[in-house]
Order: C-alpha cells, then structure tokens, then sequence
C-alpha cells in the first residue's frame, strides 16, 4: 500500500492539470487580521479526538536525508517570508490507554510558502535548487507530557497536494513508530493563500487540492486533521495528538 501511494504520488507531480481541482470562493475564511480557530474541514470532518491509530501514510517523495542531524524546534527559513505557526504535536500510546508517551522522537518537514522543500529541486518535481539548504525540517524529543513543539510557518501548497506537514515518529530506542502527515482545513488554506500576500503567499489558489481530492487524504483524514487558532496578522496555533503503538 505504501510504495502503491508513493507512486501515485509520483505520477500526479507529471499528471495534465486537468487532474487537478480548482477552488471556489470560501465563504468562512478568515480575513486577514481577525482571529480564526479551525477544528474541521470544509466538508464536515472534524479533528479526531479518539485514541484511535493515526493513519499510515507515504514518507516521499521528499523526506529529509539526515534528520538526526537537525535537532532544533526552531525550524524557520529565515527568509521572513510566511506567517507564523507555534506547531504542538503530542504522541500518545495506543498500547498505554493513550496516555502520553515520553522519550518519542519526531520528526517534521514541509514546504515553503512557495510549494518547494529544502535538500530537493533541479529536477521536473520541482524546479527551484534547494539542495544545499535545511529549512523547515527539524527533531525533537517529547517530554513527559508526550509533547514536542516546533516555531514555523503556515506551509504553502503545491501540485496535486492539499497543504500538509510531514511527520514520522520513533521510540527512544530510535525504532520507527509511524509515518504520517498532518491535514490542514480547507477554508483556512484557501483564506491564507487568498488573502496573505504580503506574508509572501502570492501562489494564489488556482488549482488548489482539497483534502477530499488529495492522493493521500481522499481515503480519509479525520484522524490526522489538524487544530488551529490565530489569523495571518497574529501567527496561527497548530495542535494535533498522533496515536502510536509503543
């Protein structure tokens, strides 16, 4: 199943545009300096509260190379572009009655406002060279409280995805728990890229793919939805539980 979605998910990165679903005015947006909070999706799914697993899902096409080698929370580009996101990921163990799981490693990545990851690029899945850079991955460690907490941005969007944030999980021992990705609502999405150009996301939102018609959502993610708070002018807050087997 999972070298099945990884290559489809190749295959969407060269797929005609015509593949691709174009967005309609969000009516529930945020505007740009009012407060927004988002526990769902446009189509009714709400974040997941159960301690139930969180789903499986493909690791590529871009996961980080090293990341043992960037332990940081702080994992911004530098570049001021993008509005600010406090991420808070807490594990819990399905084998524990979810209770939180200490000495987790987890590991984040996403991509820019601009649809690009770091450590990739030259080539037909994206363009832009940015082998050579680092931005926007990061690892740590969950505390007693199952708790890590990453300083980032709302990552931008590219072709044939819904905006999304990477993760994989590991025991303290550095066994692999789980490989995930976080959703974002939708309305959100759409407001931040309509609205946040002077926060540098000037993509737009022609072609955008909702979570229902993305490769990797479009078989369900209420579990992997996301809970946010803020607006462009104030940063937002992402909190999200990943259920593991520990």
């Amino acid at each position: 199943m999972e070298r099945k979605r990884f290559l489809k998910s190749l295959s969407l990165f060269a797929a005609s545009p015509l593949l691709l679903t174009s967005c309609s005015k969000s009516t529930n947006g945020i505007e740009e300096d009012s407060s927004s909070s988002s526990g769902g999706s446009a189509d009714g799914t709400t974040a997941d509260t159960s301690c139930a697993a969180t789903p499986v899902e493909t690791e590529g096409p871009f996961p980080t190379k090293t990341p043992s080698s960037y332990v940081r929370s702080d994992i911004r580009k530098g570049d001021g572009l993008g509005a600010a996101m406090q991420i808070a990921i807490t594990i819990a163990n399905l084998n524990n009655s979810c209770n939180p799981l200490s000495g987790a490693i987890v590991d984040i990545w996403h991509c820019d406002v601009n649809g690009d990851y770091s450590q990739y690029g030259g080539t037909g899945m994206q363009s832009t060279n940015y082998t050579s850079l680092n931005w926007f991955r990061g690892r740590q460690t969950t505390g007693s409280d199952g708790q890590v907490t990453f300083t980032s941005i709302f990552p931008g969007w590219y072709q044939g995805r819904a905006t999304h944030i990477h993760a994989h999980i590991y025991n303290s021992a550095g066994k692999s728990l789980l490989v995930t990705q976080i959703a974002f609502d939708d309305a959100l999405c759409l407001s931040v890229n309509k609205t946040g150009s002077k926060y540098g996301y000037t993509k737009g939102t022609n072609g955008y793919t909702y979570n229902k018609n993305d490769n990797v959502f479009s078989d369900g993610y209420a579990r992997e939805l996301s809970s946010i708070t803020g607006s462009l002018s104030e940063g937002f807050k992402l909190s999200i539980t990943i259920h593991v087997s520990a």
